[in-house]
């Protein structure tokens, strides 16, 4: 595991470290909720004019062509500073799976329009009864001449209600096994049959979403290499960067601002001192592990199991932290109106926000039979 920079990263993040100290980012909120409702097209052209909107992509289409530990740099940088990446889904997700699987007239459509910020996109793959299985899926798509016609359900689509395009998973072929008969499909929110149902979280935040589907036509341009081939298509991405560094270093800075509360308004018993002490230690064995990851990536192997432990590590400290705050604050916890809740009312509304956090990108279940079978050997369930 490698720990510090070698003079070439060192040189790398002082200039993103500069970059940010002078661009005047906007920051993440402290609740880490961003919601995009303000303008945001300066930011957007400086990170533009840098390849910094997808740094993985290759610059030919408009990226920065960065290796795994540059982008790790970078990323942690960007979470130090709070500042706001302009990514999502669509450029960790479909602009690379459409680099490398697409054809020309869909990168000429799509790509450009991504970086620019253009279009907006959700990711149409889990479903009712299909989600830590998702290959289950049953929503179908039937060929009825140059179209396919979709009918089904997804569940969980995040931002759903405010995007324009879906990259999505159908079925294509019901009689082959469930690998295989998939495919990979972009769809016009503004088709006709599509109909959206919000979903409202713990938290009272509408992010999550069911999308109906009846006899919704998608022409056969917007097909996604091989038909029937989807489901490897789906699993692809050009971004291997995946330590979760920026999760570890917000667990920390989320800590740093309960200890400040609670020392500034002498909440801390023994009993208290004790927890976010320990906590504190959890943090930084968050990070390590997130260094561990990009170590095996760095050297030219793909983490697996590697990157299954730091997920469930940071998924798990961060509901082990919200208990803590919510037990330290005691009934002013409970509170979420600014101005009235201490913090802001952040303690209420991550502890709330944290409940997904087990769920959301592979149950800790799938992380644990992950960890079992691949990392340690021991025979499925």
């Amino acid at each position: 595991m490698q720990f510090k920079d070698n003079p070439e990263q060192a040189k790398w993040r002082a200039e993103v470290r500069d970059f940010l100290a002078t661009a005047n980012p906007p920051r993440m909120p402290e609740d880490g909720n961003f919601e995009d409702d303000t303008d945001q097209r300066e930011w957007r052209g400086k990170l533009a004019q840098r390849g910094w909107i997808a740094p993985a992509w290759p610059k030919e289409y408009g990226g920065a062509g960065l290796g795994v530990v540059e982008q790790f740099i970078m990323n942690e940088e960007f979470a130090e500073a709070r500042a706001v990446a302009m990514g999502g889904a669509a450029v960790g997700f479909l602009g690379p799976t459409l680099i490398q699987y697409g054809n020309d007239e869909q990168k000429k459509e799509h790509l450009s329009r991504i970086l620019a910020g253009e279009t907006s996109w959700c990711q149409g793959y889990s479903e009712p009864g299909s989600g830590s299985d998702l290959a289950s899926l049953q929503t179908r798509a039937i060929r009825d001449g140059d179209d396919f016609v979709i009918n089904g359900q997804k569940i969980w689509t995040s931002g759903a209600h405010t995007s324009n395009w879906m990259f999505m998973l159908a079925r294509t072929d019901p009689d082959a096994p469930k690998h295989r008969g998939i495919s990979y499909l972009l769809l016009d929110m503004k088709t006709p049959g599509i109909s959206i149902r919000p979903l409202i979280n713990l938290a009272g935040r509408h992010g999550f979403n069911e999308v109906f589907f009846e006899d919704v036509r998608v022409p056969m341009r917007n097909v996604v290499g091989e038909i029937n081939r989807g489901w490897y298509i789906g699993a692809t991405t050009l971004d291997f960067e995946r330590s979760s560094i920026g999760n570890s270093v917000g667990q920390r800075q989320v800590l740093e601002r309960y200890i400040e509360h609670i020392k500034a308004n002498k909440l801390g018993s023994e009993s208290v001192r004790n927890t976010f002490a320990e906590l504190w230690v959890e943090a930084a064995a968050a990070k390590l592990l997130s260094y561990n990851v990009i170590s095996i990536q760095a050297a030219g192997r793909v983490p697996n199991h590697e990157a299954s432990i730091a997920k469930l590590y940071n998924s798990e400290l961060g509901q082990r932290i919200a208990r803590a705050a919510m037990s330290a604050l005691g009934l002013q916890g409970n509170l979420t109106e600014p101005g009235v809740a201490p913090l802001s009312g952040r303690a209420a509304m991550t502890y709330m926000g944290s409940v997904a956090g087990t769920i959301a990108g592979g149950t800790s279940e799938v992380q644990r039979n992950v960890i079992a079978t691949r990392g340690l050997g021991l025979p499925r369930a």
